[in-house]
């Protein structure tokens, strides 16, 4: 086991090098100043000077090195060219926001996925099954934008079962802490239904197709032969033969949140990673660019990690590959 997450930490270790460098290549070589003055009456000497404050006078492979030098020794990313600020300590404050948003859109398509997978499961090719298979395909091939602007239009204009922006309420905190959770719930369900709900069709897919192949194997013939009920087959038993690969796509699904989180938080004014991330961009403010790519490379490599241990925790055969 121990050699096994060696393997495992060593290639996460080549891989976060590998997102890094092609980062700073794309960000340093796109197009445009980041500090070129939108002023006219600022004059050229003052952006001289802030460039050779950022170390933007250097050749780029000077600058490549000093900067993942800075950040291998110190862990500094730089400091915003628009704040001043520096860019971890700016992504560290947007960072819960979005970890609590992809948490909860995780729960809701596993939640949404496993139980429609079984509903389909009980009546294969039923008139059920094929409007659950038809949707998940449909939400699917939705693009996150235009659901998110619809569930805003339809749920939260339309309906007002929804706040149609932001985290908390302005009048929250005079409430107390039990009222501010609330209010912040509130605010949460409706981006991470929407945020969940194309990797819930996948999971319902799969949910589905597992469990009709576990009552034709020897263990689902065994469980009904002794008398256990479809219920109870699928719940217990078929989704403990589906456990592995539902944990598998887990760590398939954290790339897709954390992409799909700077959609869901430009739609829903969700204060996260995204929206800081998308600001950044607009502005070309490369140093907080550089620090929020590499922020969710960590938090993908370390998904993907988590998911391979807890595999290998559950199929012990994976290890001695």
């Amino acid at each position: 086991m121990i050699r096994f997450l060696l393997r495992r930490l060593a290639a996460a270790a080549v891989l976060f090098l590998i997102v890094l460098t092609l980062t700073f290549a794309a960000v340093t070589l796109a197009p445009g100043d980041p500090l070129a003055p939108t002023d006219p009456r600022i004059p050229p000497e003052q952006a001289e000077r802030l460039r050779a404050l950022y170390g933007l006078d250097q050749p780029l492979p000077v600058q490549y090195l000093r900067w993942l030098g800075a950040v291998a020794l110190s862990w500094d990313w730089g400091q915003s060219y628009q704040t001043g600020r520096p860019a971890a300590d700016l992504l560290l404050e947007s960072l819960p926001p979005t970890l609590l948003l992809a948490g909860a859109a995780l729960l809701a398509q596993y939640v949404l996925g496993i139980g429609l997978g079984l509903l389909a499961a009980r009546r294969p090719n039923s008139w059920l099954d094929l409007g659950i298979r038809a949707a998940s395909l449909l939400v699917y091939a939705l693009p996150t934008f235009w659901v998110g602007l619809m569930a805003v239009l339809v749920l939260g204009v339309g309906l007002g079962l929804a706040p149609t922006g932001g985290m908390t309420s302005a009048a929250a905190f005079e409430l107390g802490p039990l009222a501010t959770v609330l209010d912040v719930l509130a605010h949460l369900w409706l981006p991470a239904l929407v945020l969940g709900l194309s990797m819930a069709g996948d999971i319902a897919r799969y949910t589905r197709t597992s469990l009709i192949e576990f009552q034709s194997t020897e263990a689902g013939r065994a469980a009904r032969a002794r008398g256990l009920s479809d219920t109870r087959i699928l719940l217990v038993h078929g989704l403990s033969h589906a456990g592995p690969r539902l944990v598998q796509m887990a760590a398939v699904s954290a790339p897709l949140l954390l992409s799909g989180a700077i959609v869901a938080e430009a739609v829903f004014a969700w204060p996260g990673m995204g929206s800081t991330t998308l600001q950044a961009i607009q502005s070309r403010d490369v140093p907080v660019v550089l620090a929020a790519t590499a922020c969710g490379a960590v938090l993908v490599i370390a998904a993907s990690l988590a998911a391979d241990l807890l595999l290998a925790r559950l199929d012990p055969r994976i290890v001695a590959e």
